[in-house]
């Protein structure tokens, strides 16, 4: 008989949610067969086995949040136990052979966007003198209840210590519900703050015909927890511009033929990977993270980028690393790779980590110009829209050039103005002039 047990998920990731199960008892695996769909605070991801063998036992079921180490399934050589979890719907396994263990999870509250200051210990309630409303669940207390590292997370955002509320989760664990019934609780006494914050509930919507309700997939969840925590807490300005990519579209095409031939595809995105390689390395406080408690800039010594990628399940950007030390090939390679493993579900947490900048590219559907939001911990985002041929007047006379959008969203707590339109400018220079790539660095 062989376990397997939840291995590391990624650095500062101790659990996870069990969104699918993908085996039964009884199924015979192989090493390194995907064997549960998990969310983590990051990602959905695909858990492999590291044993393989018939599965005997199985001690997982959707919903329920495992932490690493955690033993997920046995299996042997021989025939299963009596106890079949049956594939449900949604094509997670179900049974009765172990006790679930559910956790609430919902996605980040209206109220989570103010800032609550944390009682202090031992208090009876967050304003002197001032009762508990009865509807509260969570309660003052010290020292603190067990919680997963999401709900920390989210306790820390908002303002609020998990040190200081009690949970009502199995054998005491501190909720998501629980941290943000505290902070409301807090905005209330605090003279309505939480009436300034807190949408209002939703109409009836089938007064005016039929509707239909669906529950957010896993991706998109931790999309509006991420994006909502970024777009509340980072000072964001976009600022735009175009650049002429004539000569840089018939490089493209005159050796996309050699890059193919290598196993990749030199898209203007994979350019634009290795430019802001450049970019950030002469300029930075765009490989930077604010730590907002210190009140300190991290610089990060490494050169790596993210790639957003449109998903069936929603958006997932994986990362390019050591942009600096691969040429224009290899990028290409790699950007192609990543893409076909976000789209095929293979994206590891891993992958998803480490980025110091992103690029979101939309000019394959259309547009303009957008204002693409942070991703957080990054302090800035380059925005790619469709190029088009325009008149411009060049050496007095007007010629048809094909221009691109490019749009620039960045931190102003890290990052001025004028340093941004630097950056964008050197960006704009090397794409029209790509020998300066190899000249300048």
């Amino acid at each position: 008989m062989q376990t397997f047990t939840l291995p590391e998920l990624g650095e500062n990731l101790a659990s996870g949610e069990v969104t699918r199960v993908l085996i039964a008892i009884g199924d015979t695996i192989a090493v390194d067969q995907a064997v549960l769909e998990l969310e983590t605070e990051k990602a959905t991801v695909e858990v492999p086995s590291s044993v393989g063998g018939v599965v005997t036992d199985l001690r997982v079921k959707a919903g329920d949040t495992v932490n690493v180490g955690d033993v997920v399934l046995t299996v042997g050589e021989g025939e299963a136990d009596s106890v079949v979890r049956e594939p449900t719907e949604e094509g997670s396994a179900t049974g009765t052979a172990v006790p679930a263990r559910p956790e609430a999870s919902a996605a980040l509250g209206p109220s989570a966007s103010a800032k609550v200051l944390p009682m202090p210990r031992g208090s009876q309630s967050p304003v002197e003198g001032s009762p508990r409303p009865a509807e509260a669940a969570a309660e003052v207390r010290g020292p603190g209840s067990p919680a997963s590292p999401a709900v920390r997370r989210l306790a820390r955002e908002i303002g609020v210590g998990p040190d200081d509320v009690t949970g009502t989760g199995p054998g005491g664990r501190l909720t998501m519900e629980d941290v943000k019934q505290y902070a409301r609780s807090v905005l209330v006494r605090r003279g309505g703050a939480a009436a300034v914050h807190r949408a209002p509930p939703l109409p009836d919507f089938s007064r005016w015909g039929d509707v239909e309700r669906k529950p957010m997939s896993g991706v998109r969840r931790k999309t509006a927890e991420h994006l909502s925590h970024a777009w509340a807490t980072i000072p964001h300005v976009t600022q735009c511009d175009k650049v002429d990519i004539t000569n840089l579209e018939a490089l493209r095409k005159r050796h996309a033929a050699l890059v193919e031939s290598r196993g990749g595809k030199l898209t203007m995105t994979a350019i634009l990977v290795k430019v802001l390689g450049a970019a950030m390395q002469r300029f930075p406080q765009f490989n930077a993270s604010v730590d907002s408690e210190s009140f300190e800039l991290l610089y990060k010594r490494y050169l790596n980028v993210g790639v957003a990628v449109d998903t069936d399940r929603g958006l997932l950007v994986p990362v390019v690393r050591d942009v600096d030390v691969k040429n224009l090939t290899q990028i290409a390679v790699e950007v192609q790779a990543i893409a076909a493993k976000a789209r095929d579900r293979k994206l590891t947490v891993e992958d998803m980590s480490g980025g110091g900048m992103t690029i979101s590219n939309l000019g394959g559907i259309g547009g303009t110009y957008f204002t693409p939001i942070i991703n957080w911990p990054e302090v800035a985002i380059l925005g790619v829209s469709r190029g088009a041929r325009e008149p411009v007047y060049v050496d007095g006379a007007f010629e048809p050039r094909l221009m691109l959008p490019l749009s620039l969203s960045y931190d102003h707590r890290a990052i001025d103005g004028a340093d941004a339109m630097r950056f964008l400018r050197f960006v704009v220079s090397v794409l029209e002039q790509p020998f300066l790539l190899g000249l300048q660095g």
